[in-house]
């Protein structure tokens, strides 16, 4: 499919995605999901930007897209889905859609004037790519209700307060770019499975949980990245990781 409203820029493993309408069109949606199919499997991905090229992040979804009764790929589910970590850097207004595909984030960083909104009870509807079931997971019941039943918007400072947002900076592209230069020094296997780890323990009882845990701790270890970070300590030196 050729992208008109979705740019992609792929380097060392990084691949930075910039929406190019702050409503989320049926071409764009289109644009995302496939994208995000693509790269589901891609084992040379590393971490992966969303930001967008418009003043505002993402305020919503358009009429065409409202009318869809069934939304059996959402770029929200697709991208938390993805193995690697995702940062989405927020400026403007993140309202409905754009919030919610924030939501399906790892890391989420915010320009001083961004501001948060889910506004979709006002019109009669719910918010259909997530939010009313991350949103709580990630700020809580009282603090997710509030923002779903009002839907007043939430200012920066309190985003970050609440803990929806994980820092506000002036220049978030920077800050990101400084956040995937890290994960690239990292081994890819076990950030792959410390965010399965997180996501996927979240939904278990306790002990069900940690069994998770320690299944993925004994993968890790049968891994040659594994092998290579002992060696790369033992020896001082700066680890090779081959993502396997």
């Amino acid at each position: 499919m050729r992208r008109e409203r979705v740019q992609t820029y792929l380097r060392d493993g990084v691949l930075d995605i910039a929406l190019g309408d702050a409503v989320m069109t049926a071409r764009q949606c289109a644009e995302l999901v496939d994208l995000l199919g693509e790269y589901a499997e891609d084992r040379e991905l590393r971490a992966v930007v969303l930001r967008s090229e418009s003043a505002d992040f993402c305020v919503g979804i358009d009429d065409e897209l409202i009318m869809q009764r069934s939304y059996s790929a959402t770029p929200a589910d697709l991208l938390a889905g993805l193995r690697v970590p995702v940062v989405a850097v927020l400026n403007g207004r993140v309202e409905s859609a754009g919030l919610e595909l924030a939501l399906a984030a790892d890391v989420r960083l915010a320009t001083p004037d961004a501001r948060f909104r889910l506004s979709e009870v006002s019109q009669g509807r719910l918010p259909c790519w997530g939010g009313t079931q991350r949103l709580p997971r990630v700020i809580g019941q009282a603090a997710a209700l509030r923002m779903i039943l009002f839907g007043e918007p939430v200012v920066a400072s309190d985003a970050l307060h609440q803990g929806l947002v994980h820092e506000v900076v002036d220049t978030p592209l920077g800050r990101a770019a400084e956040y995937t230069a890290e994960w690239l020094t990292r081994a890819p296997l076990a950030l792959e499975y410390a965010k399965e780890a997180v996501r996927d323990g979240s939904e278990l009882r306790l002990r069900e949980g940690l069994a998770l845990e320690a299944d993925l701790n004994t993968l890790l270890q049968t891994s040659r990245d594994r092998a290579e970070g002992i060696a790369a300590f033992l020896g001082k030196r700066a680890a090779s990781f081959r993502n396997a």
